[in-house]
């Protein structure tokens, strides 16, 4: 993409037929990755569904999840009324990151600390420490 407009470079032998067939084919790749990127509360509810089965067995229930505008968080969970916020700059990140932000609060749900308990829950999920560093270098660069 450049400037917003697709630019496909093809071999010059290429016959026109094909550089159309292909032109169509990355159109809608594009389309269809910019529609996976789009931050919605509906595709947050559906990672975090998929991560309660995946690490809490599906056993936990939350009240409402969705992207906010926050400044200095990543995300909040409201422990006594089950709402989670997931900062709408985190939808840029990579998937892995922003699983790793869902499995953090949805462990909340559990523990409102960051006691050893909490440390455990949010452990599940196999790139935490990854995730964590991620987060904390991008911190380090505002």
């Amino acid at each position: 993409m450049r400037s917003g407009v697709l630019e496909l470079l093809v071999p010059a032998s290429m016959p026109h037929s094909e550089r159309e067939r292909w032109a169509e084919v990355m159109t809608r790749r594009l389309q269809r990755q910019s529609e996976r990127r789009r931050p919605t509360d509906q595709r947050l509810a559906e990672r975090a569904s998929k991560l309660n089965q995946r690490h809490f067995g599906g056993v936990l229930r939350w009240t409402s999840i969705g992207f906010a505008d926050m400044e200095r968080l990543w995300g909040s969970c409201t422990f006594t009324d089950g709402a989670i916020r997931i900062a709408r700059r985190a939808a840029a990140l990579p998937d892995w990151v922003l699983d790793y932000l869902l499995v953090h609060e949805l462990a909340h749900l559990v523990h409102s600390d960051h006691g050893v308990e909490f440390h455990e829950l949010e452990s599940r999920y196999p790139l935490t420490e990854r995730a964590k560093g991620y987060l904390l270098a991008l911190d380090s660069l505002a």
